[in-house]
Formats: C-alpha cells, sequence, structure tokens
C-alpha cells in the first residue's frame, strides 16, 4: 500500500473535483482574514508626516483621548477614546519651552475658523465664506512671507495674496471679519504669501489662511490662555532627541505631551485618532466576525470533501489501511491543499484591502496622508489559520471512519447516518440555548448594549444550524416537502431525496443561512436607524425654516432673525458631540453623544423642536443642567434630577444635572445643553443650523441657506451615506463570501451525485424529468435557506432594534425581495450548471 502522502496525492490527482471545492473554500478563506488583517494592521501603525509642522523638530500639545481603565495588576486594560474636538494647552507653556537649552524659541500655534460677512463696503468676498487663522508667529515654521505691510497688532489682521486679491483690499484698509469673539473690524496690516507648509493639507476645504495677532488669536479663537500647540525650534545643531527631552522636563505637570518625528503629524490632524478607530472596527471587530464566518464555512466544505469520500476510506480500512494512516492521509491532503490556497488567496485579498481602503479615503473617514500598512503578518496568519482549519476539519470528519471496524465502515458508507453525534449534538444545543438567552439580554438591552448582545444573538443560531444542521435539515425537509408531494412525480423524488439526505441537504443549505443572515442583519441594521431617525426628525422639528451654512451661522444670526418681520422664535443649534462613561467593572466604556448646543431658552427650543420630553420639563435647561435622551438614560442608569460625568469636546470634565429625559434623540441629538457651556470647549464657535418659527423665506436669506424640514432632513440623509456605505460594504463582503461558499458547496453537492444521476437514466428517466427534480431540489434548498437565515436576522434585529429605536425593524420589501431572488437564482444556478455538465455522458 502505499504511503499516505502518497495515497493524498493520487487523491488530488485522479478526483480533482473533490478537492477544488476545498481549495476555492480556503482561498476564498484567506481572502477575507488578510485584507480585514491588512486593514487591522494599518489602524494599528496608522501615522500621517508632519507637514505644517515640517520644519518643527518639536511640538508640544494636548493629550487628544479620554482613558477608561478596566481591571487592576496584570489584568488592568487601558482603553483609549480620541476626543471630539482638540483638547489645548495652556499658551504660556511656549515661554517655559523657549528657556529650555537648545531651543532657538518657542511659538504657540493657534488654528481657529473665521467667516466673512455680507458687507459689501468692507465684506471680504471669498469662495464659501470661510477663513483659517492662525497666530502670525506661526510663520516662523511654515514659510509663510509678507509681501507687504508688517506684522499684525492687536486689532490687525495679514490677508493672504490670493484673499486680498479677490477682495481688491490693501494694506490700510479695514474688513469685517466674525471670530468667536464676535463681528469686528480688523486693519490690514500686510499682505502674505504662504509657505508650503501651510498650504500642504486640505487648504481648500478647511479655507484660505489669514493670520492675527499672537497676544490676541487665542481670544478671537474663543479660548482665551489657551492654544492648540506649543511648536518648538532648534538651535543650529541641537539634537532633536535631547532637546524634545529638556522640552518634556520643563512641561512636566502641564499635561502636555512632546512630539517628535512622525507623532507630529498626528497633532496637526485630528481625523488621524478617528482613522485609527475606523480601521480597528473593521479590521478588528467586524475582521473577527469575518475570520470567525470564514473558518466556519471552510470547516463545513472540507468536512462535506472528507465525507464524501467516506465510500474510499471505508475501502482502505478493507484492504488493511489503519486508522493511522487514514488520519495521515487526510492530514496530507490538507497540507496539499491548504498552504497553496492560502497564499494564492493572499493576492486578491490585497487587492480587496487596497479597494476599501481608497474607498475610506475618497470619503474622508481617512486622511489622505495615511498610507497602507502590507506585511507578511497577515498574510501568514491567513496561510496559518487556513491550515489548521483544513487540519482540523478534515481530522474531525476523518476520526470515525477511520476508526469503526472496517465492514461497519462499508455500511456506513452506502446508508447516511440518521444521527449526527453526541458532543455536536450538545454543543449544537448549548449553542441554540445561548442564542435564546442572549435574546432576551438584547431585547432588555438598550443602545450598544443592545448592538453588543445582538451580534453574540446571530453567532450562535449561526453556530447552532452547523452543528445541528443535519437535524434541522431533516426537520425542514418533512415540512417543506409537503407541499412538494402534490406537485408531480418529480417534486415528490426531490421532497423524498432531502429527506433521505439530510446530511447533504444540510451541506447546501448552511451557506445559504449565513449569506442571508449576516447580509440581512447588517443591511436592514442601518435600514431601520436611518428610517427610525428620519422619522424622528421630521417629527421633531416643527420650525417653519431651517437656515444652514456649510461655514457656520452668523455670530448674530439667531438675533437678526427674530428680529425679521413676522418671526415667532428663532433658535440657534451648535452640533458637536460629547462622551459619556457608561457600564461598570470589565464593561466601562466611553460613548460617544451627539450634542446640540442651545442659542435660547428651553421654552423658545420647545417653539422650533418637539423633543418628545417623556420626564422632566426643557424649561429648566440652562448652565450646568442638560436633557438627554432616554437611551442614553438607560445606558447611563441615570435619570431627572442625577448628576450625569461627562467629557466636554475637548475633554474637559462636567457633570450636569439632567433636568429632561426625551425619546427623539437619534434623529436629533442624544445630549441638549445651552450654548454657553460649549463656549472655549469646541473649535468652531459659529452655530451649526438655525431653526426658525414664522417670518418668509426671502427675509433668512442673507443669513445662510434656507429650507424647510423635508429639505432638511433630506440632506441630513445624505450626510449618513459614509455609514451607511460602510454597513452595505461589510454586508458585501461577508454575504458575497458566502454566496461564494454557497455556490462552491452545492457544485461539490452535484457532482458527487453523478452516479445517482446516470441511475436515474438509466432507469428510465428522461433527461428534463431529472431536471425538473433537481429544480425542485433547488428550490427547496433557497427555501429553507431563506426562511431559517431572515429568522435568525430577525430573531437579531427585533430585540436589538426595541433597544436602539424603541420600533421594529424597517425592512424594505424591494430590498428584501431582491435578496430573495438573488438566494434563489443562485442555488438554481449552482445547481443546474453542473448537472446539466454531469448529464451530458448520459446522454
Amino acid at each position: 500500500m502505499k504511503r499516505p502522502n502518497g495515497l493524498a496525492r493520487e487523491a488530488v490527482r485522479f478526483k480533482p473535483a473533490s478537492f477544488a471545492g476545498t481549495f476555492l473554500a480556503l482561498l476564498m478563506s484567506a481572502l477575507i482574514v488578510s485584507a480585514c488583517g491588512i486593514l487591522l494592521e494599518t489602524g494599528l501603525r496608522a501615522s500621517v508626516p508632519p507637514e505644517r509642522y515640517a520644519n518643527a523638530p518639536v511640538v508640544a500639545a494636548a493629550d487628544q483621548y479620554e482613558y477608561v481603565v478596566t481591571g487592576s495588576g496584570e489584568d488592568q486594560e487601558k482603553e483609549a477614546t480620541p476626543l471630539p474636538d482638540t483638547a489645548r494647552l495652556d499658551a504660556a507653556l511656549a515661554t517655559k519651552a523657549a528657556k529650555v537649552p537648545g531651543a532657538a524659541t518657542a511659538v504657540a500655534d493657534f488654528t481657529f475658523p473665521v467667516r466673512t460677512t455680507h458687507d459689501r463696503a468692507r465684506g471680504l468676498k471669498v469662495p464659501g465664506g470661510a477663513l483659517t487663522a492662525h497666530g502670525w508667529g506661526s510663520h516662523l515654521f511654515t514659510g509663510t512671507a509678507l509681501t507687504a505691510g508688517s506684522a499684525p497688532r492687536a486689532g490687525e489682521v495679514v490677508l493672504n495674496t490670493g484673499t486680498a486679491r479677490a477682495a481688491h483690499a490693501a494694506v490700510g484698509d479695514t474688513v469685517v471679519l466674525e471670530t468667536a469673539a464676535g463681528r469686528q473690524d480688523f486693519r490690514v496690516a500686510g499682505i502674505a504669501t504662504a509657505g508650503s507648509a501651510e498650504t500642504a493639507r486640505n487648504t481648500a476645504a478647511a479655507g484660505a489662511p489669514t493670520w492675527f495677532a499672537d497676544a490676541q488669536a487665542g481670544t478671537l479663537a474663543g479660548h482665551p490662555g489657551k492654544a492648540d500647540a506649543v511648536v518648538v525650534l532648534a538651535k543650529h545643531g541641537t539634537d532633536t532627541g535631547a532637546l524634545a527631552g529638556a522640552v518634556k522636563m520643563a512641561l512636566a505637570g502641564s499635561g502636555a505631551e512632546v512630539h517628535t518625528g512622525d507623532d507630529r503629524g498626528a497633532v496637526e490632524d485630528p481625523g488621524l485618532g478617528y482613522a485609527k478607530v475606523t480601521l480597528f472596527s473593521i479590521g478588528g471587530s467586524f475582521g473577527g466576525i469575518a475570520a470567525i464566518v470564514a473558518v466556519f464555512t471552510a470547516a463545513g466544505t472540507v468536512a462535506l470533501s472528507v465525507g464524501q469520500r467516506a465510500r474510499e476510506f471505508a475501502l482502505l480500512r478493507a484492504v488493511g489501511a489503519t486508522p493511522r494512516q487514514v488520519r495521515r492521509a487526510v492530514a496530507s491532503e490538507a497540507l496539499l491543499v491548504a498552504p497553496l490556497a492560502g497564499i494564492l488567496g493572499c493576492l486578491p485579498g490585497i487587492g480587496l484591502a487596497h479597494w476599501w481602503f481608497g474607498r475610506l479615503q475618497d470619503r474622508g473617514a481617512v486622511p489622505r496622508a495615511v498610507d497602507l500598512h502590507v506585511s507578511v503578518l497577515p498574510m501568514l496568519a491567513a496561510v496559518v489559520l487556513g491550515l489548521l482549519t483544513a487540519l482540523g476539519a478534515g481530522w474531525i470528519a476523518g476520526r470515525r471512519p477511520a476508526r469503526i471496524k472496517p465492514g461497519q465502515a462499508l455500511s456506513e458508507a452506502s446508508v447516511e447516518r440518521l444521527r449526527p453525534g453526541l458532543v455536536r449534538t450538545v454543543l449544537g444545543v448549548a449553542a441554540l440555548v445561548g442564542g435564546a438567552l442572549l435574546t432576551g439580554v438584547s431585547a432588555s438591552a438598550t443602545g450598544d448594549d443592545a448592538a453588543g448582545a445582538a451580534l453574540g444573538v446571530v453567532m450562535c443560531f449561526m453556530l447552532a444550524v452547523g452543528l445541528l444542521g443535519p437535524l434541522v435539515a431533516r426537520l425542514c425537509a418533512g415540512l417543506f416537502g409537503l407541499p412538494l408531494r402534490g406537485a408531480g412525480p418529480a417534486a415528490q423524488l426531490a421532497a423524498a431525496n432531502s429527506l433521505a439526505n439530510a446530511r447533504r441537504l444540510a451541506s447546501a443549505i448552511t451557506p445559504i443561512v449565513l449569506a442571508v443572515a449576516f447580509s440581512s442583519t447588517l443591511v436592514f441594521m442601518h435600514t431601520s436607524e436611518s428610517h427610525a431617525a428620519d422619522e424622528q426628525l421630521r417629527a421633531g422639528i416643527t420650525a417653519d425654516h431651517v437656515v444652514t451654512d456649510p461655514a457656520g451661522l452668523p455670530v448674530d444670526a439667531a438675533a437678526r432673525a427674530a428680529s425679521a418681520p413676522g418671526v415667532e422664535a428663532a433658535v440657534g443649534l451648535l452640533n458637536t458631540q460629547v462622551l459619556v462613561p457608561t457600564g461598570s467593572g470589565e464593561f466601562k466604556s466611553l460613548l460617544g453623544a451627539s450634542t446640540q448646543g442651545v442659542t435660547g431658552s428651553g421654552a423658545e427650543l420647545a417653539q422650533v423642536q418637539d423633543l418628545d420630553v417623556r420626564e422632566g420639563s426643557l424649561d429648566w435647561l440652562g448652565t450646568g443642567r442638560i436633557a438627554i435622551d432616554r437611551t442614553l438614560a438607560d445606558s447611563a442608569d441615570a435619570g431627572v434630577g442625577d448628576r450625569l460625568p461627562l467629557y466636554l469636546p475637548d475633554g474637559t470634565k462636567a457633570a450636569p444635572e439632567i433636568v429632561a429625559v426625551y425619546g427623539r434623540g437619534l434623529g436629533l441629538a442624544t445630549v441638549t445643553m445651552d450654548r454657553a457651556s460649549l463656549d472655549g470647549h469646541v473649535t468652531s464657535a459659529f452655530d451649526s443650523t438655525l431653526l426658525v418659527r414664522g417670518g418668509s423665506q426671502q427675509t433668512l436669506t442673507a443669513l445662510g441657506e434656507v429650507s424647510d424640514v423635508s429639505g432638511y432632513a433630506t440632506e441630513r440623509s445624505l450626510d449618513a451615506r459614509l455609514g451607511a456605505w460602510m454597513n452595505n460594504t461589510m454586508a458585501a463582503v461577508l454575504g458575497g463570501f458566502a454566496a461564494v461558499a454557497a455556490v462552491n458547496t452545492l457544485v461539490m453537492t452535484v457532482l458527487d451525485r453523478r452516479r445517482e444521476l446516470g441511475m436515474l437514466r438509466l432507469v428510465g428517466s428522461t433527461r428534463r424529468q431529472v431536471m425538473t427534480m433537481l429544480r425542485w431540489e433547488s428550490l427547496l434548498v433557497a427555501s429553507v435557506g431563506l426562511v431559517l437565515g431572515s429568522a435568525i436576522a430577525a430573531a437579531t434585529l427585533i430585540p436589538m432594534m426595541s433597544g436602539v429605536t424603541g420600533e421594529a425593524p424597517y425592512v424594505p420589501p424591494l430590498l428584501y425581495g431582491s435578496f430573495a431572488l438573488a438566494a434563489g437564482g443562485l442555488v438554481l444556478l449552482a445547481v443546474t450548471v453542473p448537472a446539466r455538465a454531469a448529464l451530458r455522458r448520459w446522454a
């Protein structure tokens, strides 16, 4: 007898179709795992090279993260959450930093938005009406140089050459600008050409640069005495490391962090923190799910391949092969197929990672300056995981034919076992019970807790379907086969075939269930949240007019609107985000809560916005008093009269009193507070939205773009496109993988039935009758897979949406219908195409 590795080579050589399915499943598994691994590694190693700070060797800035510490001792973990806005430090630290050995000087750096006005005489005509302001001291490291005039003093401004040319402004002219300090006249002290470091990144989106006196910049920015960063310039010949160490010692205890090298880029590009979170979410959280699904599917395919050759293993046992030789033959087959499949799968995996990363950059989720990191580690992990999956699945599937007696092996190879093994049954029932328990947990939870529990629901139920597949398939074949018995001989034969071959049916329906369950959960989770948010937004805004401006509204927009003829109420809203600690013990986390700062009283807000107050009253809204959405109240275990610990956008701690709990936070804002509480804690001091009751559209056009509630809701829906795209992309990746796995499994199943199909032709069945039988079987497989997958998605979405939105899931009929048609068409093609090829030899 040949040695086990020789048996493996011969099996691959003479029965390539049996291994093609295994090869494809392992290749797709490597593709998914390597792509997600590359994105995960990029998220962990992401950095941006400094551009504005490229000529500044040392930069000191405040920590831009807030932390949650769980556990203690060796089990202590520290989770970092990026702040919604920029944390600032004391501008006076520049004086300390300038005195350290090796420092030539130190500059307090400021970056803040400035609006132009519509004043025909003195207003600057700038596209978009927005400018990006800095302190003049930044010219020392950006290369900005005056072309006319002098450096600005208090009450003066230096304009960029392009801005001055477009506005026909010259040195000595007076211009009107709006800052956080209000509308003010400024004398043009000089005209300057922005340095290369000043214009290197996103200048077009942020607005043309302009410069104010350093002594006045903090006040104009709305943060008196605070700076975004302290830039330290070195004397000639000074070592950067030594200078950084000296600056760190000089600023010890101030909360400042000292940055050199590429770390300086993170200071000037605050989007890096959120990009890391996004990439980690895709590569880590979604990647973990995708890896489990890939392993689960690949293992099922390997087990199917081994199970289809049970007759061969039985013959080997009958002619003297030992159990050890059979097990080694299965392992050798895995070693022959898995590494090559894994290596080839990594190539399209790299392509998928590049495509995904590029689309994230196109949508602004990842800064353009971040590079995709492709190393050998994710690909090695993908290959090793595929190999271990093949070895493990092959060992489990080949354990029984290798263990039992030769005669019993031949008997079982001819007749399918009716029941799965005891261990498999126990594990399947445990997964089913676990899914049911988590469904209850998800139903009683709210917000992110409900979403987290729902993930466990879908995973447990999918595991239960995989483990209890033969039992589930037999039950479904019996139920779904009842209507087939009256549909003619071919349908009756299809029903009988499915009932008698439950294991084969289970192998066919499991990937369909997988594709439908995950795709439906991800897609309809987003449609449900979007639908609920849109309904809440449309019902919540009772104003007649909504005024917006991409550059922010004028500082006196609310007052000007209120004085317009016929206006009953005008309330400005500043949209931002705060961080709220939720959970306890090991489950502590920081929840990002959308926040609206209200310019006006709670009573005025109630005239233009209906938050659906459940407890308390908005009349009490004011300094140190906030209103929150019910989902946040449940997550934070807080109510009216309690103080809610939170972090303002720049990380400042606060504990305002809750005066009201409302129900429309998903569509409007999770937290509502007075506008004054956000002063000094946000980069842009300009309101985002103005809600006006009464008046006419013509009287408000000078303030910004005016629309009604419907138009505003439509615009807000478009802003949510990134979330929709990410959910749909993840659904497409998982659903596409599961669809390929389903086609792969179905083709393997049909090709394994060539003897059976030939027997039907030999006993007198026509080709048309055989194909009709297979079409009925396809309908049965698609129906069972669609029903089970939809049931798992429903068990996941119903409790989750109840906790998140308080409503039932929203499933667009046309979208669900397309899923059903896709599942049915996929199964039909995967069965009929190889069946036609198999029947040609019996023509």
